[in-house]
């Protein structure tokens, strides 16, 4: 059974910097997808980056590229989000998530295509 396990939320002011970590367990395939996500309350969740494990693939939002970074570290089955220039509009709970598997055809801003999902860490920037 894969396991997500988020951590790095807090409160920070606008302009700052946080780090998310997910820490990722149970995969089977060497190559799936992993995700961000975002969630404020009576919103749907929102995309924000996602990363093809065992490839380079990487995809940001518009809201925030340029200013937010997916990375991950195999060694240590990581996942991360390096979040800079926070604006009080990226208030909110953050999701990491994976597929199962691989597929060319995964379109990764569609939460319904991850099987997997943390329980997440929450993110407050104040201005």
């Amino acid at each position: 059974q894969v396991q997500l396990v988020e951590s790095g939320g807090g409160s920070v002011q606008a302009g700052g910097s946080l780090r998310l970590s997910c820490v990722a367990s149970g995969h089977t395939s060497s190559n799936y997808w992993m995700g961000w996500f975002r969630q404020t309350p009576g919103k749907e969740r929102e995309w924000v980056a996602a990363i093809l494990i065992g490839g380079r693939a990487t995809h940001h939002a518009d809201s925030v590229k340029g200013r937010f970074t997916i990375s991950q570290d195999n060694a240590k089955s990581t996942l991360y989000l390096e979040m800079n220039s926070l604006k009080p509009e990226d208030t909110a709970m953050y999701y990491c998530a994976s597929t199962a598997g691989y597929s060319v055809l995964t379109r990764v801003s569609v939460p319904d295509n991850y099987q997997y999902w943390g329980q997440g860490t929450q993110v407050t920037v104040s201005s």
